[in-house]
């Protein structure tokens, strides 16, 4: 894979200190962009969820996926939700709390988080291209029980730019899993969100913090202006 405009290296402004990436190995990893969390009669409301709160990711996360095709960049887009039967949805998921639908009961946009269902597919706004890969996951790891791991290695990549929903649980999860596995990740403070803006702000402190012990924090505009100017200059 090679980048089709702009340097092969860049340098990202990002906390607690830039980081050069070469984007040659780098990956857009856009995690859960799915209308069961994003949109009302979904799994995000279900659970009491204020969903509007989701919204605010949706721009920057698309300025940087336009960036990411212009310039070859691999894009890989994951989607939570479970097999029809549920057999791969543990009871103590399915079961707990009070939520006015579980999972795999029939809402609005079909069954709920259940593979080929409406609300399990990614937003109009974020929606993959055929030649993007997309991740099915039955946890809120990117890595637990996928393949991954195996596609970023065939790849050859080794950094991460990984935003999406929710801060605290999915994208927190994944980049703790990539950590653990000598990714270098780094996440778009303004591509990701969540339903309570207090968990949003401390799932980044804990990426950032002691010396980045989890990752890197950025925004979606020092991306871009590390891609180039042409880049930069572009983003919609």
């Amino acid at each position: 894979m090679t980048n089709s405009k702009g340097p092969s290296i860049g340098k990202v402004a990002a906390e607690p200190e830039p980081i050069a990436l070469d984007w040659t190995a780098t990956a857009l990893l856009i995690i859960d962009m799915q209308r069961d969390f994003m949109e009302p009669g979904g799994f995000g409301e279900t659970l009491g969820n204020d969903v509007s709160q989701l919204a605010r990711a949706v721009k920057p996360i698309a300025s940087v996926l336009s960036a990411a095709r212009e310039t070859g960049m691999l894009v890989v887009h994951t989607r939570e939700g479970h097999l029809p039967d549920l057999s791969d949805a543990p009871p103590a998921k399915v079961e707990r709390g009070a939520p006015s639908l579980r999972i795999g009961d029939p809402g609005p946009m079909g069954r709920i988080l259940i593979r080929g269902e409406a609300g399990h597919d990614i937003i109009p706004e974020l929606y993959p291209l055929d030649s993007e890969i997309v991740i099915d996951k039955p946890g809120k790891g990117a890595f637990y029980a996928t393949e991954l791991g195996d596609i970023l290695e065939k790849y050859g990549i080794e950094n991460l730019l990984v935003c999406g929903v929710t801060t605290e649980v999915c994208v927190n999860t994944t980049v703790r899993e990539a950590n653990d596995r000598g990714y270098r990740c780094v996440v778009l403070a303004d591509g990701c969100a969540s339903y309570f803006p207090e968990f949003h702000e401390m799932g980044l402190k804990m990426i950032k913090a002691q010396g980045g012990i989890f990752g890197w924090v950025t925004n979606s505009a020092a991306v871009l202006e590390a891609l180039g100017p042409e880049v930069a200059a572009n983003r919609p």
